[in-house]
């Protein structure tokens, strides 16, 4: 299964990078990039269509995948499969629009919730949560609690796009260590049942086109992802969440600790979206106290602060990688190690993510506190000098002497 598996993100790459050059080709030969915006920064006029070379990957994978027999659980029911993908249409197509022409943001989170709800009305949703075998028993809160999932971390993902290859890399990391924890999940159960299947298709095909736009989308970038790249990845990401944390039976978990495995199902999707996460939560509170539009731009972002904060471009996309590595793979080995193991990895990957984030301001500070310590001291020495002076000026026949 798992040579299935990696055929079938192999298409999804291959079928993303042959159309992203052909998308590039034509957006560069007919001008369609739109200006560079203030809180861009890129200097150069650059297509952003990149998300219609991933959705057509998107589209390969899957018509591939139709045609294997391991996945014919998945395509058993047509219509939850259907409604995926033309739901992943929509939000390419509003994604598009959005990268040509700036939509209102009513609009766009309009068609995020109409994306959300059809899927989780007619593909996935949360009908239970993995902590004490807790059924959701409201079908309206099942409804609803899978519409939020999915839209929150749909402009998560999207609210990070602000750097070359930092939505494709950070997806790539998270989407991997999902995929490790589908697949340790569907071996314990002796079986690939078709939640485990079409969360683990999703997974390695979300891989393989992020994979595949990375040619041209790496540093420095000849054609972003956009709004469509973004939000498409971000659906896909929260539907094999949703598909497996909110379906599973916490019998199955394994692991050495009996109490992190049965949290797992609930803080991985929050770790591999931690950054993410992290950014939407922050910059929707910035705007609401500055008394703006929660979806409203600016250029206050996380990578954006790194940059002011002296990253170079290549150097705040390797720390966002870095800081979703090791919380990806902190809460993989809670399943293989001993829980001691797990968390000294945890710390000592923190700690050398933070001073990697804090190392381009270390001289800055370094050289303020000398400043100070030289104010300090001449502060403190100044009364003495003084002294002297005074007396020197009052005992003026001493000092002859």
């Amino acid at each position: 299964m798992f040579l299935i598996l990696l055929l079938v993100a192999g298409v999804a790459a291959l079928a993303t990078w042959v159309t992203s050059l052909g998308v590039y080709r034509v957006a560069m030969r007919y001008r369609i990039h739109p200006p560079v915006r203030e809180r861009d920064v890129h200097s150069r006029p650059t297509p952003r269509l990149g998300g219609v070379a991933m959705f057509i990957g998107v589209l390969a994978a899957f018509i591939v995948a139709s045609f294997i027999p391991q996945f014919a659980s998945v395509f058993s029911e047509p219509l939850r499969i259907l409604v995926l993908l033309g739901a992943v249409t929509l939000i390419v197509v509003v994604g598009v629009l959005d990268d040509l022409i700036e939509l209102d943001w009513m609009l766009k989170l309009g068609a995020q919730l109409a994306v959300a709800i059809a899927i989780a009305l007619y593909s996935v949703q949360i009908v239970s949560l993995p902590i004490a075998g807790l059924t959701v028993g409201s079908a309206t809160l099942s409804i609803t609690s899978t519409v939020l999932v999915l839209v929150l971390i749909m402009n998560a993902v999207n609210f990070i796009d602000g750097l070359d290859a930092l939505v494709a890399g950070v997806t790539i990391i998270g989407a991997a260590a999902f995929f490790t924890y589908i697949w340790i999940l569907s071996q314990s159960l002796g079986q690939q049942n078709a939640t485990f299947s079409l969360a683990s298709l999703i997974t390695a095909v979300v891989i393989g086109v992020c994979l595949g736009i990375l040619p041209l989308n790496w540093h420095p970038a000849k054609m972003f992802i956009g709004d469509a790249g973004a939000l498409m990845v971000g659906l896909l990401t929260a539907v094999s969440a949703v598909a497996v944390t909110g379906q599973i039976d916490i019998a199955v978990v394994g692991g050495r600790s009996q109490l992190v495995p049965a949290f797992i199902p609930i803080l991985l999707p929050l770790a591999i979206l931690l950054m993410p996460l992290l950014d939407f939560v922050l910059a929707v509170l910035r705007r609401v106290l500055n008394g703006k539009s929660p979806f409203s731009a600016d250029r206050k972002h996380l990578h954006h602060r790194l940059l002011d904060m002296g990253h170079s471009h290549f150097g705040a996309v390797l720390t966002f990688y870095a800081w979703t590595a090791v919380v990806s793979i902190g809460c993989i080995m809670f399943l293989f190690v001993p829980p001691w193991t797990a968390v000294t990895f945890v710390l000592v990957g923190f700690l050398v993510c933070a001073i990697v984030t804090a190392l381009p301001v270390t001289p800055r500070l370094w050289h303020s506190f000398l400043r100070l310590v030289r104010v300090r001291t001449q502060q403190l020495r100044r009364p003495e000098v003084e002294d002297e002076e005074r007396s020197v000026a009052s005992n003026p026949r001493e000092t002859r002497q």
